[in-house]
């Protein structure tokens, strides 16, 4: 394997909405830098970075995969990242290996709710980018539409380098507005180009967009700016320097134009690549949980895993990316997150799932290595004696679950050590047993997430299970105070048991779960046995007295009670506040709290009216709405238990355009009518007893 120094390594990430070409561009990539003989296809199930079963299937990317490649002695390490909402948590994780990002934008559906998502992970990152249009090729391609979403979402910093030469199925080349020339490329699937003059009729455009370039350039830069002025233009060679300084400070995002699919563009889109972002020692200062790194080579060995893959075969593989120093293949490192040592098993290279053996990790890179014990994504490995830890990746927190049910007595025993190794894998999925129900629930990103999830259980862990509706996390509250008694007293000849309580429940505002005061006076119950009385609330609200649901947003004053010298005992007082709790909240006005969504419903606006009638319907309340590009966002807070159909509703309405973002708002009243149905419901289900209504 050719070795490479840090200032020739160019870590990108290939982002943009689902569907938008990004696998497709990897595989041209690959094609013209000759690591692929022939030019893979996602439709054909070939392509080096959609490797997993489920992907082949689906035809799109559910993972992230890392290859590389080398272009004009760069090596040019891709993150190949998924474009659906449901698994954009990988995306944002990618980001953090990487130096800059390349944005696919579909030139047929232009700016969509993917697009805007990554672009503000790029910002809070603050990573260098460039756009490309994709799929100029196809049948409504419009490129000046195109663009226009463009600025309208990302405003005018978003810079044309290129030009296409003819649209949809005329699309022929590309003009390069830096050195004002014309390529045309072959009509079969090379990718070879051939240099040509500058259609007549786009001359006019050429000169319009190649100034406004030039000023773009000369503005971020007051050396430039002089020599402009004096001047009147640039020479290509301040021309490609200062865009180069533009883009690196983030006052300029390039724009090409390419079709990964019939690899056309793909060589000045690499040489973008190469030219115009930043190598690993161009970067700012890395943050740190303990102030900033500085990449050197020289420098202390530390590295963050991004991904674990849970291989059948080679057991878990830690994807790393080296921010500082090197290390060799056979040496101990110190994972700071864990604070363990960790014995390294050899350094790799990923070409998809494909791997290339290296004695060492350098500075910049992006490796792997297998069999770690304790890392797990979001860890940090560095040399020992260093200290350094990157601050954690964040994931977001599940927003759907459902109930899985092992189809036979072998796949409940198997279940366990599969959950393990896919958690591992996966840090957004979490599959936990329900100590209420003893469900085994599994919770997710959306119904696709939880799908897959168990696509894989099966797949690769021979473990069958179904998968039922999605529980939803109704709790109980108290509406009035209520001043009960619990007395627990019981004799059995000999020694007996003793607990005497009285406690006051009063409502809490929203959100704030429990309290506890203990405001005993005179000794009327011993201090040592408060904890237990506290402890007895506490186990007793996590059935409420309605539908078995857990109990929040109150408060309980203990104030009085009564001990025997013999016969109290902490079990004796945990009973007591037990039977108080229940007969407190039975009067004190209990009723159900059900959780509410925060939802952005994006829908073209030939939709709106059928969409908002259709959150109307499922008792959303909408908060607002505008425009974004050419697609109308609907804010709305609708109950969680009204979302769970809603994504086959809205792809029905919209033709499969629109699309929505979900998370947890807060939790409100069930309507009054509404309640009995899901106390009806925990009847059936034997939550709580018919009487306890």
């Amino acid at each position: 394997m050719k070795e490479y120094a840090a200032e020739k390594i160019r870590n990108i990430a290939l982002t943009g909405h689902g569907s938008s070409g990004k696998t497709s561009m990897a595989a041209a990539f690959l094609f013209q830098a000759g690591v692929t003989t022939r030019l893979t296809k996602v439709d054909k199930g070939n392509t080096v970075t959609d490797f997993d079963p489920d992907e082949i299937a689906r035809k799109i990317s559910i993972q992230s995969a890392v290859c590389h490649l080398d272009w004009k002695n760069h090596k040019i390490n891709v993150v190949d990242c998924p474009g659906y909402t449901n698994f954009l948590w990988d995306t944002r994780a990618s980001l953090r290996a990487v130096d800059a990002g390349v944005i696919l934008v579909c030139a047929v559906a232009g700016v969509e709710v993917g697009t805007e998502k990554v672009w503000a992970m790029m910002d809070e990152l603050n990573l260098p980018r460039l756009i490309v249009i994709n799929k100029v090729e196809r049948e409504n391609a419009d490129f000046d539409r195109t663009l226009e979403a463009i600025h309208q979402f990302f405003g005018r910093k978003a810079v044309p380098v290129q030009l296409p030469i003819g649209q949809e199925k005329d699309f022929s080349g590309v003009i390069d507005l830096i050195s004002k020339k014309a390529y045309l490329f072959s009509k079969d699937e090379s990718g070879q180009m051939k240099e040509d003059n500058i259609p007549a009729e786009l001359e006019s455009e050429v000169e319009k967009k190649y100034e406004e370039l030039m000023e773009m350039v000369a503005e971020s830069d007051e050396e430039l700016m002089e020599k402009y002025f004096e001047q009147g233009e640039l020479s290509q060679e301040d021309l490609i320097r200062g865009l180069r300084q533009s883009v690196l400070a983030g006052d300029i995002v390039p724009v090409f134009i390419a079709s990964g699919l019939l690899n056309m563009g793909i060589q000045p889109l690499l040489d973008g690549i190469a030219n115009f972002l930043p190598s690993p020692l161009e970067r700012d200062s890395i943050p740190i949980v303990e102030g900033q790194l500085s990449p050197a080579a020289d420098g202390p060995f530390a590295a963050l895993v991004f991904k674990t893959i849970s291989d059948p075969y080679t057991g878990r593989i830690s994807i790393m990316r080296v921010f500082s120093g090197e290390i060799k293949g056979d040496a101990v490192v110190y994972n700071s997150t864990k604070e363990v040592e960790e014995k390294l098993n050899g350094f790799f290279f990923l070409q998809g799932k494909d791997q290339v053996s290296t004695a060492k990790a350098i500075v910049g890179d992006i490796v792997a290595t297998a069999k770690l014990k304790s890392t797990l994504t979001g860890d940090t490995l560095c040399s020992k004696g260093a200290n350094i830890q990157f601050p954690p990746i964040k994931f977001p927190e599940p927003s759907i679950s459902f109930a899985i049910q092992p189809k036979t007595r072998a796949d409940e025993d198997r279940i366990s050590q599969a959950v393990h190794r896919v958690t591992e894998e996966d840090p957004t999925i979490r599959i936990e047993r329900d100590p209420e129900t003893n469900e085994l629930i599994i919770s997710g990103n959306g119904q696709l997430h939880v799908e897959i999830i168990t696509e894989r259980l099966k797949k690769r862990y021979n473990v069958n299970v179904d998968l039922k509706p999605p529980k939803i996390p109704y709790k109980e509250t108290i509406k009035s105070k209520s001043d009960v008694q619990g007395k627990y007293k019981k004799q059995t000849g000999g020694r007996g048991q003793y607990g005497d309580v009285k406690i006051k429940m009063e409502p809490l505002p929203r959100g704030k779960d429990f309290e506890f005061e203990d405001k005993i006076f005179g000794g009327a119950i011993p201090k040592n046995y408060i904890p237990s009385i506290e402890k007895g609330i506490q186990e007793a609200r996590k059935k409420g007295v309605l539908a078995g649901y857990p109990v929040v947003d109150f408060k309980v004053t203990l104030y009085d009670g009564s001990y025997h010298e013999v016969d109290s005992s902490d079990i004796a007082f945990k009973i007591a506040s037990s039977m108080a709790f229940k007969k407190g909240m039975k009067e004190a006005k209990p009723t159900i709290l059900e959780p509410i969504m925060n939802v952005e419903v994006y829908t073209p606006e030939a939709n709106m009216g059928d969409v908002m009638g259709a959150l109307n319907s499922r008792r959303g309340k909408v908060l607002g709405m505008e425009q974004k590009g050419n697609m109308q966002v609907i804010r709305a807070q609708v109950p969680m238990a009204e979302m769970l159909d809603f994504e086959p509703t809205l792809t029905s309405i919209t033709g499969g355009r629109g699309s929505f973002l979900m998370e947890f708002s807060h939790y409100e009243e069930v309507p009054q009518q509404l309640q009995s149905k899901i106390i009806d419901e925990a009847i059936r289900e034997g939550r709580v007893k018919p009487e306890e209504e």
